[in-house]
């Protein structure tokens, strides 16, 4: 069966917009009622940098008890020191770079860096009773003037299962990877990992999402990321259209192999997109 992980905090944390707590709050706990796997709610980073999660702790207060487990992103010992107040949370997850600019650009640190931060992290994790997540990004080609291969991403995710993290998420940060791309690093990734639960987590054109979705399918891949509408996504794109892979297009795209389906409320799916784009974006 397919791990679903919603990211409703990836769609709304680029908005400009700030969002009512509220209707965060109301949002998630629909959200929380459709049967995922896992929702990344939110994060634990300096307001300064990302203002749309300032109210993080408020909204997790108000987040109804659910099978769903619940993942939050930091990006700093700090950040995971916050998070560990609540017993609620089941995942902290970490943006680890391929590349050195977007670490840079992300959490103003090198990658040697941010892998010594993400070490840290995971020692408080495993001290606090919760499971870190690092999601890989840029593992498919990036913007910039860098060198890029495929060996290169093989050899930080076997570094990363050697550190103890135990999921690794392959990220699409800006949308370039085809069908075949995810399928050959997915298939590789899984050949020279085989005890890490490896995961994706694709910014892609809405167009081509269930193509995408079923190429991970296909390669084994068994927890994918997505966002309701495909709101969200990197503003470094080159294609405007880009951004999450839509909920909607993994739906779609199980419907091939039904086994593999989770068990999902879809009446509350439908009444939670409703609600997305008449008070979200």
């Amino acid at each position: 069966m397919v791990k679903i992980i919603e990211c409703p905090r990836d769609a709304m944390q680029g908005l400009s917009n700030f969002i009512p707590t509220a209707t965060k709050i109301e949002y998630l706990n629909l959200l929380l009622q459709v049967g995922f796997d896992t929702l990344d709610f939110g994060s634990f980073v300096s307001p300064k940098a990302i203002p749309q999660m300032k109210d993080t702790k408020e909204v997790l207060a108000e987040l109804e008890k659910t099978d769903t487990k619940l993942l939050s992103i930091v990006v700093n010992e700090r950040g995971a020191s916050d998070a560990l107040h609540y017993p609620e949370i089941n995942f902290l997850g970490f943006p680890l770079s391929v590349s050195e600019t977007f670490q840079q650009r992300n959490t103003k640190k090198s990658i040697a860096e941010a892998k010594v931060e993400l070490h840290k992290i995971n020692t408080l994790a495993q001290g606090n009773h919760k499971e870190t997540v690092a999601y890989l990004s840029m593992a498919f080609g990036n913007p910039y003037e860098e060198e890029f291969s495929t060996s290169k991403v093989l050899e930080m995710a076997h570094e990363l299962s050697e550190m103890g993290i135990g999921i690794i998420s392959l990220s699409d940060t800006i949308g370039t990877a085809n069908a075949k791309d995810i399928q050959d690093l997915f298939e590789n990734a899984s050949k020279l990992l085989p005890n890490t639960e490896l995961g994706v987590h694709l910014h892609c054109n809405p167009f081509k999402a269930t193509e995408l979705a079923s190429a991970a399918i296909n390669a084994g891949c068994r927890r994918i990321d997505t966002a309701l509408g495909g709101l969200g996504g990197c503003p470094m794109a080159k294609d405007s259209l880009t951004g999450n892979l839509a909920t909607e297009s993994l739906i779609e795209a199980l419907q091939d192999q039904p086994s593999l389906m989770p068990a999902l409320n879809l009446g509350i799916l439908e009444k939670a997109s409703e609600f997305r784009q008449h008070n979200i974006g």
